[in-house]
């Protein structure tokens, strides 16, 4: 069941928080949670039925574990190897259906073989609510989590909002929250709050990241087909998808967070503003929060982190990004984004390292070097979507070699009387070539405008920052301050931003003519 479809909508949601409600109302407390986790359960078996089933035996198998790593009476070594058994087993899950095809094909290719296993559907969320697990898992083993109770255990995993597509969140930061009473009758403030943060993640999905949808697809579908895009083509597109990604992705972090906030529950951060950032490192602080929190705490750090020294640091940091890339998709093209992702981290700390010895002061960085920093950071990004879309690494390398003016440079005939100027370099101005006709007025129009939104507009976090949206938010001092017209413009629960809202979700909801699949889902 999709955030963005008339059942979710109009009747899954609103029934189960009238349900939640009304036991809640009555002091039924563990009847309220128990309907949460079924109702929850019914979410997720809405996809596949069959597979509720595997998704049970995780939730039954990793309570068991990390029941019993909670008790402090065992021996260290069992401990231990019941929490690397407990690993194993969820990794061993997670490869089969995730990757077992991939490690085959590429056996097969070395060895000429023709192994297989069939075709395996991966299970909706899988990497997900595996990752959130093991969180578990090592929590309990380091005793800073317990949960005895399995109908809470239940809901910790399969809790609807997060379910697919994250926030992965760890035990201690949501349940504590279930045990507050007054969220267990309907409230105004997260009534209002949570409405407002669904419909904007409502409108970024339905008609932001699906309108500008329309003008990534048919350049990545062309070059999957060995057809040569034209340079505006390959921008367009490369444009487009990022700009899809990035809506879609802040839709469904803001959908998450809106549905879980009308039962009371503040979800992490997990998304904000990644395309304001001024640096690599900036960015991986900004999109996919909890997941680049996972890979730092879990992954990087016992690698060693970067107590090791300078090349040891880099080593490390490299390795997570590619294990990272390899966690998005069981593909070469997603293994090369982990690794340039990895190589941008790499670059990033050393160039800093080097400022540092030449006493520049980080902390008050010159406008122009941040402008530089912003425009370098955004350029890398744009690239590395391009293996994260691509069919394949063919594909991703005809747009790429588009993109940097292999295939000639061509633009609109539309753009020769301001930027004519450019002939002297061989710059070319031609009408719309090629099967896609792109970029068309209306592509150029959706990908400035969306542009100008994601550079510019405040998030849905520092909108409505006084109501605390986020668990975590700000996370940093200072920030989520608006100023100026800003300031003046932030949300508030009164009549005129209600009509506002109430506009933005209506249109949305008419614009549902056939629900699409969120793009995280994929992962």
């Amino acid at each position: 069941m999709l955030f963005n479809s008339y059942e979710f909508i109009l009747l899954f949601l609103p029934v189960t928080l009238w349900v939640f409600a009304q036991l809640g109302r009555r002091n039924w407390t563990e009847a309220a949670l128990a309907w949460l986790a079924i109702a929850s359960l019914g979410f997720y078996a809405w996809w596949n039925p069959p597979y509720l089933a595997l998704f049970a035996f995780s939730i039954g198998f990793n309570y068991l574990v990390g029941s019993t790593l909670s008790h402090r009476d065992w021996l260290g070594f069992s401990r231990k190897l019941l929490l690397g058994f407990g690993i194993v087993v969820n990794l061993a899950l997670i490869g089969y259906y995730k990757y077992a095809n991939f490690f085959l094909s590429n056996v097969n290719t070395l060895l000429g073989s023709d192994w297989t296993l069939g075709s395996i559907i991966l299970p909706l969320g899988i990497s997900f609510f595996t990752f959130q697990q093991i969180t578990y898992l090592i929590d309990a083993y380091n005793q800073e989590t317990k949960e005895y109770n399995f109908v809470k255990y239940c809901l910790f995993v399969s809790f609807f909002p997060q379910l697919i597509a994250g926030p992965i969140v760890h035990h201690r930061e949501v349940m504590p929250q279930f045990q507050d009473r007054s969220i267990y009758q309907l409230r105004d403030d997260n009534l209002s709050v949570g409405l407002t943060i669904f419909s904007l993640g409502l409108f970024k999905k339905v008609i932001f990241a699906d309108s500008v949808a329309v003008y990534a697809t048919p350049v990545f579908d062309m070059a999957a087909q060995g057809g040569t895009p034209a340079f505006g083509e390959a921008w367009c597109g490369a444009l487009a998808y990022t700009l899809q990604l990035y809506f879609d992705f802040s839709g469904y972090s803001d959908m998450a967070m809106g549905a879980a906030r009308l039962f009371g529950i503040r979800l992490p951060l997990n998304f904000h503003s990644p395309y304001k950032a001024v640096s690599m490192i900036d960015f991986w602080r900004r999109w996919h929060i909890t997941l680049s929190r996972f890979l730092r705490d879990y992954l990087y750090i016992p690698l060693g982190g970067n107590r090791k020294g300078e090349l040891r640091r880099y080593f490390n940091l490299f390795v997570t990004m590619l294990l990272g890339g390899l966690w998005h998709g069981a593909g070469w093209t997603f293994v090369l984004w982990g690794g340039l992702h990895g190589s941008y981290l790499v670059i990033n700390h050393g160039w800093r390292s080097l400022l540092k010895r030449l006493g520049v002061d980080l902390k008050r960085p010159h406008p122009v070097a941040q402008g530089c920093g912003w425009a370098l950071t955004f350029g890398a990004v744009v690239v590395g979507w391009v293996l994260f879309r691509a069919a394949n690494l063919e594909a991703a390398l005809l747009i790429l070699k588009a993109m940097f003016g292999g295939n000639g440079i061509s633009l609109p005939a539309s753009f020769e009387p301001v930027l004519g100027f450019l002939q002297a370099w061989g710059v070319q101005f031609a009408g719309l070539q090629g099967p896609t006709k792109l970029p068309s007025r209306s592509a150029i129009a959706w990908i400035g405008g969306l542009l100008i939104v994601a550079w510019y507009f405040p998030n849905t976090q520092e909108w409505l920052a006084k109501y605390r949206p986020a668990l975590d938010f700000p996370s940093r001092p200072g920030e989520g301050r608006l100023s100026g017209v800003w300031r003046r413009l932030r949300w508030r629960p009164t009549l005129g931003w209600s009509l506002v809202m109430s506009g933005l979700a209506a249109y949305s909801i008419l614009s549902l003519a056939k629900p699409t699949e969120f793009l995280y889902f994929q992962f």
